[in-house]
């Protein structure tokens, strides 16, 4: 502000949320654009875990900062510094931005030099330079929206009648009235604020901007837009604009405004072209997810098979004499052993990223083992030579971590393959016990970054921290964060365990620090510390134990279903037991379970209900609290054998 006694002329609003490094971009560039012109900036954080509460209060101490202890939304978060601002226009500002030097001075000369305008949006062009079409849009209705998302729009880009979206006929280098503003660059003016209202709540993200854009119409007033300067907006980076959620959330933004705004009929119409659109791209990406998880699969099938196409002719000329395995063993059995390699590493977690080579060493190992047994069981012309097996595991070995780790140098984002790379931690305990477990860990000498510590026992983080026990789920997402150590001095058991299990489905790793424990253990050698000592958990609900109990399951029911007429008598109910192998095979029910609880975890109550549960050795009326802590047992440290025991504690009662 270059006067402190004059009027304020701008109020700068940044609703922020976990985009720390944009958001200091954004400021510095904010902060010259003021130096001219009497101005106020607010930065509105909606309960973000990176850092940037800390870093506005740090480096940018004039900047009025409002800290939220949940995240409200754009609308909320909006209104919230609106109604504190004292300037005669209102900039509504995204963090991941940067504005021109004299971006501000020329917008407000424009707004100054035109009464009649309420609003007023920018040029933007994205991280590479490239214009953004939303800088000038029209009003989305029904037929508006259709011709967008049948990709007319996208066809007939300068079309006046098709690309009215964006309004592809007016040239961007030109200052146009337009219908719609962009939420990122949204300059208002108070008064008209004050005429037709701040922003609607009822939007949480996305629509906002499109709804306040045609009150201002609505109130009198028009919008503009300014090709007079130009900002950078990194779009897509504090949203992924590209998922399917995003998609949702965005539609339905524009289901609300059709409802608001439009007459029932044509509100109907545009509601279900929004909802085909979800759905239009919710099959796309379940296209797109499901050729992603079987790049990997089908790559080492082809690679595995390939090196069979190259050995067999070598091992028969080395030990027999041309052609002498007969087709059959290429077309059926070789399939059948990549079937078996393959499923191997899908059970040990080889297709897991990052992808980790005793993952993949487990699942080629027991792979070839299963086909091991697989050659002693099949019928005399189905046995081949054992000899190539132990060669195509070797080839299996050595070729799919071979490409692998070229595929890791190359651009591709599917396999990450780096020995360097550091686990990313953190740690969650008070400060002198964080300050503790910090030490040991660097003393061991493992390849760890300490990210930052997570708050237990309060609902805020202190400044010191990067958020609180509620926010752990966001904390996971933001920083990539691959392992938690949990402090049992800080935590209690019960609330690790629960924690963990909420978690598991995030493929993070967990470890408990004991209190006061001294010892690094593990060494490979006198001179280095090994492993930090710490407790290891096994949730039930991790993905590996998922597929793992499954696996168990299925292979049991048919083994049960095999052996039915000779094991049928030795359980209580015969008919029941055999309608339990149907309902364990076709995946409705698992042979062991969870005991009946009506306080059962969120997390584990997603599990199939058991035929046998861990509770059964008891002969006594459990209570509901009993039955919880059995539960927990149970979960926290899953083991297939410890399956396998209740089934044959509980035998007599599989048919029940």
């Amino acid at each position: 502000m270059t006067n402190p006694h004059a009027p304020i002329k701008l109020s700068v609003i940044i609703v922020n949320y976990n985009v720390r490094y944009f958001l200091e971009q954004c400021l510095h560039a904010a902060q010259k654009a003021c130096t001219t012109i009497n101005a106020e900036i607010f930065v509105v954080d909606n309960n973000s875990v990176d850092g940037s509460c800390q870093l506005v209060r740090e480096k940018f101490s004039d900047v009025e900062l409002i800290e939220n202890h949940e995240n409200l939304g754009f609308s909320k978060a909006n209104n919230q510094a609106i109604r504190l601002a004292k300037g005669e226009y209102i900039l509504l500002l995204n963090p991941d931005t940067i504005v021109e030097e004299d971006s501000f001075v020329k917008c407000l000369r424009f707004m100054d030099e035109h009464l009649e305008a309420g609003g007023l949006g920018v040029k933007m062009i994205d991280g590479k330079g490239r214009f953004l079409p939303e800088s000038k849009r029209g009003l989305p209705t029904p037929l508006v929206a259709f011709y967008k998302i049948i990709g007319l729009s996208s066809l007939f880009s300068r079309s006046k009648r098709f690309a009215r979206y964006h309004l592809g006929h007016l040239d961007k280098d030109e200052t146009h009235e337009v219908d719609v503003l962009a939420g990122a660059f949204m300059m208002l003016r108070r008064s008209a604020l004050g005429i037709v209202g701040l922003l609607d709540e009822a939007f949480f993200m996305y629509g906002e901007d499109i709804d306040l854009s045609y009150r201002i119409t609505q109130g009198g007033f028009k919008n503009y837009y300014f090709a007079g300067t130009t900002i950078i907006h990194y779009k897509g980076e504090s949203t992924k604009k590209g998922s399917i959620n995003y998609v949702k959330i965005f539609y339905q933004a524009m289901i609300i405004f059709a409802r608001k705004h439009f007459s029932k009929g044509r509100a109907d119409v545009f509601s279900i072209l929004i909802n085909l659109a979800i759905y239009f791209r919710a099959l796309l990406s379940v296209f797109s997810r499901m050729a992603k998880a079987v790049f990997l699969p089908l790559l080492d099938a082809l690679v595995i098979y390939a090196g069979f196409l190259w050995l067999l002719p070598y091992w028969e000329k080395l030990k027999y004499t041309p052609d002498y395995y007969p087709p059959a063993f290429l077309q059926f059995v070789v399939p059948i052993y990549i079937l078996i390699w393959i499923s191997a590493i899908w059970l040990a977690g080889g297709y897991q990223k990052p992808i980790k080579i005793l993952q993949l060493f487990k699942g080629v190992f027991w792979g070839s083992i299963g086909i091991l047994v697989f050659h002693s069981l099949a019928p005399e012309n189905f046995r081949f030579s054992r000899a190539l097996i132990l060669l195509g595991s070797a080839w299996a070995m050595i070729a799919l971590l071979a490409y692998r780790y070229v595929l890791s140098h190359s651009n591709s984002k599917r396999v990450r393959f780096d020995l360097n790379r550091k686990k990313r931690v953190v740690i969650i305990s008070e400060t002198d016990e964080a300050k503790r477990i910090s030490e040991l860990i660097q003393q061991s000498n493992l390849k760890i970054t300490i990210v930052g510590i997570v708050q237990p026992n309060r609902d805020h983080a202190a400044s010191n921290f990067l958020g609180s026990l509620s926010q752990l789920e966001e904390i996971i997402r933001i920083h990539k964060i691959e392992e938690l150590i949990f402090s049992a001095t800080d935590l209690p058991s019960q609330q690790i365990i629960k924690t963990m299990l909420d978690l598991s489905k995030l493929k993070v790793e967990f470890k408990i620090a004991p209190p006061e424990s001294l010892s690094i253990i593990g060494s490979n050698s006198i001179d280095t510390s090994g492993e930090l000592y710490v407790v290891q958990m096994n949730a039930i609900t991790k993905e590996s134990n998922l597929r793992r109990k499954r696996l168990f399951d299925f292979t049991t029911s048919l083994f049960f279903l095999a052996a039915y007429p000779f094991i049928c008598w030795t359980v209580q109910n015969k008919t029941g037991f055999f309608n339990n192998i149907g309902k364990v095979l076709f995946a409705s029910k698992s042979w062991v379970g969870l005991a009946p609880n009506n306080e059962t975890d969120k997390q584990l109550s997603k599990l199939k209900p058991g035929i046998l549960s861990p509770a059964d050795e008891f002969d006594n009326e459990l209570s509901e609290a009993n039955k919880r802590k059995i539960n927990m047992v149970y979960a926290k440290n899953y083991s297939i054998l410890n399956d396998a025991g209740i089934i044959l504690q509980g035998w007599k009662n599989l048919g029940r």
